[in-house]
């Protein structure tokens, strides 16, 4: 049984190291639709609150209209560390690993084994995060493609947040990360480091040499050509609202020829959204 104080805390107004009123909610969840398309609802409230009263502490300012008012008046430069904080990076090697499965064996192996077919292949990872999936993107084309030296290999990750872009560009990680990923794999493309708090594990040029890291912002103009063989537009657009999504990928659907594939996340889906893609697999679909 609850005592009467105990009740009494529970009831209690939450007391913030910063003020942050409705007003700032909402003209920070507008800027962040309209800079990155993400629609933030109000159970997200407090998630807002955490990540920026952090910016707060290190601009040293006193209250989210400081900081609303440094966002429009700095010239863009805190933009980009304001969608740095709101943005979420959650990511693993081989996330949904079906995923690469369908790739390998339905395009990839495909493809080597028609003697005829086009030995170019382009692959984006859009949202790359920290990097994990990109990497499992090369080495599953490392994997599946005996001769690679004799193919013209690219894979673009992107993501707008770009503190894990700079990580995904120095590829180390530490033990937990790459746990999963099996001893044999860890041997083949990882180059073990040992440092004062234990081993940490370093991609290998194999697999570096297949990506480009770019900083890109998906409501801008997609700047890339197709086609697209394969695109990873995965936990992206779980946030956009539904007028977003057929924007977005309408655009998308302009960058690949029928028959290639796109994958999306496993809460994500394309039914109302767009009719250019036919679902083939647990959200895997292919270019109509």
């Amino acid at each position: 049984m609850i005592s009467n104080q105990l009740r009494e805390a529970l009831a209690a107004p939450r007391v913030r190291e910063f003020d942050f009123g409705n007003e700032d909610f909402e003209a920070l969840r507008k800027l962040v639709k309209e800079i990155t398309g993400i629609n933030l609802s109000d159970q997200k409230r407090e998630l807002v609150y955490g990540r920026l009263a952090r910016r707060l502490r290190v601009l040293h300012l006193r209250t989210f209209a400081e900081y609303r008012d440094l966002l429009a008046s700095d010239g863009g430069r805190e933009i980009g560390e304001f969608c740095n904080a709101i943005t979420t990076n959650l990511t693993s090697f081989f996330r949904e690993s079906h995923h690469f499965e369908y790739l390998r064996d339905q395009v990839l192996q495909p493809m080597v084994a028609n003697r005829t077919a086009s030995r170019r292949v382009r692959i984006w990872s859009a949202g790359c995060s920290t990097g994990e999936e990109a990497y499992s993107l090369a080495m599953t084309v490392i994997e599946s493609i005996p001769d690679l030296r004799t193919w013209d290999v690219k894979i673009l990750a992107t993501d707008l947040d770009s503190d894990v872009l700079a990580k995904a560009q120095r590829g180390i990680y530490a033990a937990e990360r790459v746990r999963a990923i099996g001893p044999q794999r860890l041997s083949r493309f990882f180059a073990e480091r040992r440092g004062r708090e234990g081993a940490t594990y370093e991609v290998k040029p194999e697999l570096t040499s297949l990506i480009t890291f770019k900083q890109l912002n998906l409501m801008h103009p997609l700047p890339m050509k197709g086609p697209l063989d394969a695109i990873f537009c995965r936990n992206v657009v779980i946030y956009f609202d539904k007028d977003t999504q057929r924007e977005l990928f309408s655009r998308i659907a302009q960058l690949q020829r029928p028959g290639n594939l796109l994958f999306l996340g496993h809460s994500e889906s394309l039914f109302k959204v767009s009719e250019s893609y036919t679902p083939i697999g647990k959200t895997v679909y292919r270019r109509s």
